[in-house]
């Protein structure tokens, strides 16, 4: 098995040699879809990320990370355990740096630049299988008012200003969350505009902003699954619906509304289909312009339940 790993793990990264013409950060074996179960490895750049989700490698990881040193000289690589299935571990994973002493660097997605830190929780601070949604929304973005719901680092905000937007709204309830989005507006050249951050809900900005009577070109909602914060509880399954129809509320004539989701529960037709229920309540003559799953280099997504997405975009008339 581990000679195939190797063998693979050349190929793989011979695979993807297109897509590193647009990023250095992606992912280069995703799990079983790959042809071994359980195990993921990422790139950012000079730095590498190993995941185990199952055992069934445990016992070859120093040969694993010896081999990943061999064929790419990380500045620093770290391997993240998530072996537990209730994912108690899901923000914070035991992990073990194997060579490096800055887990911080900077990773460049097609026009865009951030920043990631491979020590801080789960992510580093992109989502690395949206990637493909975010050139979208940067394509679409010239001249428009976005507003960017559990906006986290403000990826899909930086795009949108880099794709030419006049505004990109972010929205998090976390401030420290926020501040790492300003940190890469200014990484990119961007000016951080007044009322581009906001730290909140989502149901409080979208009640705002409705009894403002303010529109917005595109909206992105990109929820978690499940978020708990000073009395805020959020379930996916819950209340996706309601975010969906306040959202359609305040999109302007031809707005776009993407809404997306990592809930393994959902599958890809069904949830297109309901977004587009929901926003028709509000927008009767709204259509669906895509719907995605994850970023090309994550192979075989949904085929397990720590690799899926859901993803629509839908325009309302």
């Amino acid at each position: 098995m581990i000679n195939d790993f190797f063998s693979f793990l050349q190929k793989s990264a011979e695979k993807r040699q297109n897509l590193q013409k647009f990023t250095n950060a992606l992912r280069l074996v995703n799990g079983g879809a790959d042809g071994f179960p359980g195990f993921t490895l990422d790139q950012y750049g000079t730095h590498f990320q190993v995941q185990f989700f199952s055992e069934k490698l445990l016992a070859q990881e120093n040969q694993i990370c010896e081999e990943i040193q061999r064929l790419f000289s990380p500045e620093y690589l770290v391997v993240k355990y998530r072996l537990s299935p209730s994912g108690k571990d899901l923000e914070h994973p035991e992990f073990r740096v194997v060579c490096g002493l800055n887990p911080e660097t900077i990773v460049q997605e097609g026009n865009c630049l951030f920043q990631v830190n491979l020590e801080d929780t789960v992510n580093p601070g992109l989502f690395l299988d949206m990637r493909e949604i975010r050139e979208d929304i940067e394509r679409r973005s010239s001249g428009a008012k976005v507003l960017n719901l559990f906006s986290y680092t403000c990826s899909f905000g930086v795009h949108a200003r880099v794709g030419g937007a006049s505004m990109a709204v972010n929205v998090d309830i976390s401030g420290k969350i926020l501040e790492k989005g300003r940190e890469n507006y200014k990484l990119n050249g961007l000016e951080c505009l007044p009322g581009e951050f906001f730290k909140g809900n989502a149901f409080e900005y979208l009640a705002w902003a409705k009894k403002r009577e303010k529109k917005f070109d595109v909206v992105v909602l990109d929820p978690p699954s499940f978020a708990r914060f000073k009395g805020f509880s959020f379930n996916v399954r819950q209340d996706l619906d309601s975010l969906v129809k306040s959202s359609a509320s305040i999109l302007s004539p031809g707005g776009l509304l993407m809404v997306s989701s990592n809930y393994s529960g959902f599958s890809l037709d069904s949830f297109s289909e309901k977004i587009l229920q929901d926003v028709q309540e509000t927008a009767s003559c709204a259509k669906v312009l895509w719907k995605r799953s994850q970023a090309s280099d994550f192979v075989g997504s949904g085929q397990s339940k720590d690799s899926s997405l859901c993803a629509t975009l839908v325009q309302v008339g």
